[in-house]
């Protein structure tokens, strides 16, 4: 139970399946576009220009500058060029006015309906600084427009941004590389837990039961959440060492492709089924 509301969580690649796929008809976001609606609403050689030339550097905060820019320069044909802007303190950019939005939705996600507790004039500042300045320049229907670049404009910023934070190129063909790459998102996922609502009466395939083999009945207007964070780091699926960063597990027999549904959806840090997050390619 969350605020007298029935929640399940899972991190049973079955139950996965019928969550993102067999049973996807079933799901829904839930309240997941009110939570997010201020939000909604309301170039490599730029990121080489701000390298200093000497010393050590955090790359993380520039690739999340660089994946803003590129991504605002795929949807509207303008680049926002946040690397260009001053970082001088007490300065706002479209950068830092994204960050502050998404931690406070991290936090209203949380509380499912109770959403509007968070809130106050730091968030709604930041959820519309900039953007709407930005959209009037390239459309006339704000409205319609925003709805349907925000999942592209998140998808495409966060997810490359992190990837790219540890490695700066696509080597695709370099085996190790890979291994590195899969045991990176296995470990640290850029969406460790999500959740999904019931639009109608629906099953969990298992988790009842003694033996929690048995279904799962789920009435319509219950959560559900997966972690795949931690499905990530379960031993059965990957060794003893399950919580250790170790590459070379990827060119083993894991005990996860025993199974055909633990080896398919036991490791998904992009989602799947219909759903499955654009940064995986």
């Amino acid at each position: 139970m969350f605020l007298s509301s029935r929640a399940y969580g899972t991190i049973e690649p079955a139950n996965l399946e019928a969550i993102l796929s067999t049973n996807f008809q079933d799901r829904s976001m839930g309240p997941r576009r009110k939570v997010m609606f201020p939000f909604f609403g309301n170039v490599v050689d730029s990121l080489i220009s701000v390298l200093p030339e000497k010393g050590m550097v955090d790359l993380q905060p520039l690739f999340f500058r660089l994946t803003l820019d590129t991504t605002t320069a795929f949807l509207f044909g303008d680049s926002i060029n946040s690397l260009r802007a001053s970082n001088t303190a007490g300065e706002s950019t479209f950068a830092s006015a994204f960050n502050t939005a998404q931690d406070f939705l991290a936090k209203r996600m949380r509380l499912r309906d109770l959403y509007w507790l968070v809130g106050g004039r730091r968030f709604t500042a930041a959820c519309k600084y900039v953007f709407l300045d930005f959209l009037e320049k390239h459309t006339l229907n704000r409205t319609e427009l925003r709805d349907q670049i925000i999942n592209i404009l998140v998808a495409g910023r966060d997810t490359t941004a992190c990837l790219l934070s540890w490695t700066l190129s696509d080597l695709r063909h370099t085996n190790y590389l890979q291994h590195v790459l899969k045991e990176t998102l296995r470990l640290y996922p850029s969406v460790p837990v999500n959740l999904r609502t019931a639009i109608r009466s629906t099953m969990f395939p298992v988790g009842g039961g003694p033996d929690l083999k048995a279904p799962v009945f789920v009435a319509k207007g219950e959560g559900m959440a997966y972690s795949v964070y931690s499905m990530h780091r379960r031993p059965d699926f990957y060794g003893m060492d399950a919580e250790l960063f170790r590459p070379e597990r990827w060119e083993e027999d894991l005990p996860m492709n025993e199974d055909p549904i633990n080896a398919k959806w036991g490791y998904l840090p992009f989602n799947g089924g219909p759903q499955t997050c654009l940064g995986s390619e």
